[in-house]
């Protein structure tokens, strides 16, 4: 009896599978605050150039502040006050456009930031203004090349040590840098702890995920995948409510956080994957798994033929003690082709999505509110993907969620900036048809490659992902070569993965492969 089969026996989908996702949830709903994080703590505030030290030689100590800021700070085209430049000197109002000796200089002595939204940012910590805007965009790319690393090393480990002892090095690893990067001291010392946090939080991304889904039946797999994307909504709207309330970035940071305290005390309680115990052999141990979630769903009566031995007897393919690698994706034909598809349509996901989600001030609301809204669409958008992958599959729903996500941009394009609420409804839908991708690739992923290389698979997914995710952010400083430029790339590379992932195959209501030539050779 082959594992799919002992768990439609021992149902796919009951007490044990409810607590596997609800211990996981508490560690999973801080994945969004850590990805997302950066729209609060790099957020930019608007600001101008400190004018206080201006030599005025004493001849305007009487006027208000903002009538030395009219004679100090040069206007914009619109008649704002300029974010970057100066007067060398205050000008006298008469003598203001006559004046030889005086010209614009950039900010001398540093600058004032509007506190009203945020109290501190990474930018006015270290003001990543105006030259040094590009770093404030940095944190970002630097973080998700962390997680880009970290996802094929965690991938690497639990598919060689297990699913349980690797989540526990994520859970640890997050928490310490997490902690050192809140205590920086410098932005040095800031984005070189963020590399490792994003390192460490893929592990928790991945694993997490995987362990999930693998004690799942065949008929309840697209629900369980859906289920476990609730926990980026979940963490989404906690993310809206913990920066709102803490609008410090040190204090942000650990904030969202501390939940992975709560995750450490659940981590006794989880159990490791007996599918990934029965690839490699060690059937006692998964033996003591099922007959834990047999004896949970009151099903343990199911289990009196069931022994390790008749485990054993019925693996039809022969385990062994080989230790695979991401590097068994592209040694046979068909799974290269798999690895290769799936590897451009994971770029095409991250890099749209994260296009989107990292660009909340471009839509004329507040960010509380644009990420509020974004978080919220991704509700209803989820119950429609649950309905459709359970009746027309996961490759029609992956190629329609990212042709669908590359429209919403490209329409996006042409709406006039002040327009804002036509922007915002079609940004929104380009965000929720976005999400809706992301919900399908992970369990479409997770699907198609077998369970000994399963996590590596989803390591090097996700290593191609947060490629795309690094250069996304800085992708939106285009604008300033060409305004459309930004919205270009994103919709061109959501069309151009939407089309490749119609060559993967379908898995709907398929079991799910154990070894690599269940996909060479399949039965």
């Amino acid at each position: 009896m082959k594992f799919d089969n002992i768990l439609s026996e021992i149902n796919g989908f009951g007490k044990f599978q409810i607590q596997l996702v609800l211990l996981q949830m508490i560690s999973r709903i801080i994945i969004p605050c850590h990805f997302l994080l950066t729209n609060f703590m790099a957020a930019v505030p608007s600001h101008r150039c400190d004018i206080r030290a201006l030599d005025d030689g004493g001849a305007f100590l009487n006027l208000t502040l903002e009538q030395k800021l009219t004679r100090a700070i040069p206007s914009e085209h619109d008649g704002t006050l300029s974010s970057c430049l100066m007067f060398s000197k205050l000008q006298n109002v008469s003598a203001r456009n006559r004046s030889e000796d005086v010209f614009t200089v950039e900010c001398q002595n540093g600058w004032v930031y509007d506190n009203s939204s945020f109290k501190s940012t990474l930018a006015t910590e270290w003001d990543l203004v105006c030259s040094r805007k590009a770093m404030s965009k940095a944190p970002a790319t630097i973080f998700f090349l962390g997680v880009m690393f970290g996802a094929p090393v965690f991938g690497f480990l639990s598919d060689r040590f297990g699913r349980r002892p690797t989540l526990l090095v994520s859970y640890l690893s997050t928490i310490t840098f997490a902690v050192l990067s809140a205590l920086s001291t410098s932005y040095l010392m800031f984005a070189i702890v963020r590399f490792f946090t994003g390192m460490s939080l893929a592990g928790l991304s991945i694993i997490s995920y995987v362990l999930n889904v693998e004690w799942f039946s065949i008929e309840r797999r697209t629900f369980s995948g859906v289920i476990i994307s609730l926990d980026w909504t979940l963490g989404s709207w906690i993310l809206v409510g913990i920066a709102y309330w803490a609008n410090d970035w040190r204090v942000l940071i650990l904030a969202v956080t501390l939940p992975l305290i709560l995750a450490l005390i659940a981590w006794r309680w989880l159990p490791e994957s007996a599918r990934w115990l029965i690839a490699t052999g060690r059937m006692d141990d998964a033996h003591h798994y099922i007959m834990k979630c047999a004896n949970m769903n009151n099903r343990s009566k199911c289990m009196v033929a069931i022994t390790p031995q008749t485990l054993l007897e019925s693996e039809e393919t022969k385990t062994n003690e080989r230790k695979y690698t991401f590097l068994d994706l592209f040694r046979t034909p068909n799974m290269r082709k798999m690895a290769i598809c799936s590897g451009i349509v994971w770029f095409g996901v991250a890099f749209t999505y994260y296009g989107i989600s990292l660009n909340i001030t471009g839509f004329g609301l507040n960010p509380y509110l644009t990420q509020l809204l974004f978080a919220s669409i991704e509700m209803p958008m989820k119950i429609v993907v649950y309905f459709f992958l359970d009746k027309v599959g996961r490759k029609a729903g992956q190629t329609g969620a990212l042709l669908l996500t590359g429209l919403c941009v490209f329409i996006n394009m042409w709406v006039p900036q002040d327009k804002w609420v036509t922007r915002t409804v079609v940004a929104v839908l380009g965000r929720a048809f976005s999400e809706a991708s992301f919900t399908i690739v992970f369990l479409f992923t997770a699907e198609l490659y077998p369970t000994v290389v399963r996590q590596n698979a989803l390591g090097y997914t996700s290593f191609v992902a947060r490629l795309a995710v690094s250069i996304s952010p800085l992708f939106i400083l285009l604008e300033e070569v060409w305004p459309p430029l930004p919205a270009i790339s994103y919709s061109a590379v959501a069309v151009g993965s939407g089309l490749v992932a119609l060559f993967l195959p379908e898995t709907l209501k398929a079991k799910m492969p154990e070894h690599i030539e269940d996909i060479e050779k399949p039965r």
